[in-house]
This record gives structure tokens, C-alpha cells and sequence, in this order.
């Protein structure tokens, strides 16, 4: 691991310490979800599919999360499954909003080239961020991040945005638009949250 990137993963752990000494109960916000739905990015090639997403708080400040997804590449005959798993430390900073900071490992499968060989590759990402509750029924988060899938791939710093309209405390559907280099991913499905 190169010494930039070594340094970037220690900043985004570092970024939670401070709080870790003085953690306060987390805001009213529930890192307790599942959702599932359509997934589209846009590259070169063009490709959707379906992705399920899950979190689950085992502390007032620490969560577990997980991501899997599915996507045809367009007129290419040719999917490739994608997916995430990592733990968060959210800190409350006020009654409606979080601090959060994430580390994750990440996983890419293209199964077989034309010739053959095999296109995976795995890495990490980590990533900080706001998240906060914009109204009685709306959630929003933005988060800054770095992801690194090794030397076949390119590394990328990516932004997020996202946000959640609850039709009940417990239902509500999301969308989330990432940006990477020249990328563009999104998603929108509902969710559930206990």
C-alpha cells in the first residue's frame, strides 16, 4: 500500500477518534435499514440493475453495513456484481444530525474476458460525511470518500448525496447519486427502517 493511500485510510480513522474519547448518545437518526432497488451507472458503457443495502447499529455510535448489486452492462450482453462491507461511526453533533465515518472492504466481479481471464478485484473505501434529519419526514446526508480497487484499477476520491422520504416511521423510499472521476452512479428504492 502506497504511503498516500496508507495516510488517506489513517485521516478518515482518525477523523472519528477525538469523538470516540467523548462519545455522546447518537441524534435521533436510525442506522437500522434495509432497502432494495434499481441501480444505474453511467460510464463509458452504460449499465442498471437491482442493489440491496442494509445497516445495523450495535452501538448508540457504531454500525455495520452491507451492499450488494447487479448490473447489465447496456448492448454488451454482460453483467458484473459489486459489493461492500464495512462498519461506521456515527456521532451526534446535534439533535438532527450525525457526523459519520466509514471504512469498507470492496469487492468487483466481471466474471471472464473474451479470452478468458478473470475480471475481480478487491479493495477498500473510506469515506466521511454529514447525515441529518431536514425535516419531519425527510433525511438527507452528503459524504466526501476515497476508494481504492488496486493497481488494475484506478483509485478514485467520490462525493455522495442522498436522501430519504418516510411516508411512515418505519417506510420511506431513498435515492442516492454518486460521483467518481468521470462516473455517474444512482439509485432509488424503498426502505425499511426499525
Amino acid at each position: 500500500m502506497s504511503r498516500i493511500k496508507a495516510s488517506l485510510l489513517a485521516l478518515g480513522l482518525a477523523a472519528a477518534l477525538p469523538f470516540a474519547a467523548s462519545a455522546q448518545s447518537a441524534s435521533a437518526l436510525s442506522y437500522n435499514y434495509v432497502e432494495g432497488g434499481y441501480i444505474a451507472t453511467k460510464v463509458d458503457l452504460d449499465a442498471d440493475g437491482f442493489a440491496a443495502r442494509g445497516s445495523v447499529a450495535f452501538h448508540p455510535n457504531f454500525h455495520g453495513f452491507g451492499e450488494f448489486q447487479r448490473q447489465e452492462i447496456d448492448n454488451a450482453n454482460r453483467d458484473f456484481d459489486q459489493w461492500r462491507l464495512g462498519i461506521g461511526y456515527n456521532h451526534g453533533i446535534s439533535a438532527k444530525a450525525d457526523l459519520v465515518t466509514r471504512v469498507a472492504y470492496e469487492k468487483f466481479d466481471a466474471g471472464r474476458d473474451g479470452d478468458g481471464n478473470r475480471i475481480d478485484t478487491n479493495g477498500y473505501s473510506v469515506e466521511v460525511g454529514l447525515r441529518g434529519a431536514l425535516a419531519p419526514q425527510v433525511e438527507g446526508y452528503a459524504m466526501a470518500g476515497y476508494e481504492d480497487y488496486g493497481r488494475n484499477f484506478d483509485d478514485d476520491f467520490y462525493g455522495r448525496l442522498g436522501a430519504q422520504w418516510k411516508f411512515t416511521p418505519n417506510w420511506g423510499v431513498s435515492g442516492e447519486v454518486k460521483f467518481a472521476g468521470g462516473d455517474t452512479q444512482w439509485f432509488v428504492g424503498p426502505r425499511f427502517t426499525w
